[in-house]
């Protein structure tokens, strides 16, 4: 093989790779699955496609090796292939958020109109936790939790949030996080946490940042009291 036909072989690889994050779908599966394996119809649902999409999202997912899956029973489970996807996901996050603008202007329009506030960063989290001043609220689905969660976490579902606030202490500021910095649950849970007088802010952040910076975590359930 020479120089020429070398480096379009190697190129063309690269973009096989790239061409896998072309679609949004495919990304927001990729974003799903950063928080722990699903089966297709859990994803399909997650994400609001129709299960033959999202299985052929999938397929193309699992022919450029992003995606791995077992079975269980006639079950399929389908989790990132390794850490290099979710790295390779959040450098697409940082170049578009660097590039382009549109990003930005997205972000700060939606949260703005949502929860109003800034986002608190995640050391600013654990001192306050530490210094008893905060309450943490996991507003992921209860799988999601149970696969791992902020140390001292309590798991209230976005769906089971006002069933639940008299769990929730009123003397202390209450932050809820989900998914990530783009996730819309915890600036949802903020809105209805503020409409019933609890002083509440959403962590910038979400649990895979959370781990990934070393800070502490749990990985048992911890139920409500």
């Amino acid at each position: 093989m020479r120089g020429r036909e070398f480096k379009d072989a190697l190129f063309a690889t690269f973009a096989e790779a790239a061409s896998a994050f072309a679609s949004p779908k495919r990304i927001e599966i990729i974003d799903v699955l950063a928080q722990g394996e699903r089966n297709v119809e859990t994803l399909a649902a997650e994400t609001g496609q129709t299960l033959a999409n999202a299985s052929r999202h999938l397929q193309m997912l699992k022919q450029a090796n992003l995606v791995a899956f077992r079975k269980e029973g006639v079950q399929v489970y389908y989790r990132l292939a390794g850490p290099a996807v979710l790295q390779g996901y959040r450098a697409l996050q940082r170049l578009a958020e660097d590039r382009l603008a549109e990003v930005d202007r997205l972000a700060r329009d939606f949260f703005a109109g949502a929860d109003g506030l800034e986002p608190l960063e995640k050391k600013e989290l654990l001192r306050r936790v530490k210094a008893g001043e905060a309450a943490v609220v996991d507003v992921r689905p209860a799988e999601e939790f149970s696969a791992g969660h902020v140390k001292g976490a309590l798991s209230i579902p976005l769906a089971e949030l006002k069933k639940h606030l008299d769990e929730l202490p009123k003397d202390k500021r209450i932050v809820a996080y989900c998914r990530g910095p783009y996730c819309v649950l915890a600036a949802e849970a903020v809105r209805l946490l503020r409409e019933k007088g609890f002083d509440a802010v959403r962590m910038k952040d979400g649990y895979p940042e959370w781990r990934d910076a070393g800070l502490p975590v749990e990985a048992a359930a911890r139920n409500r009291s």
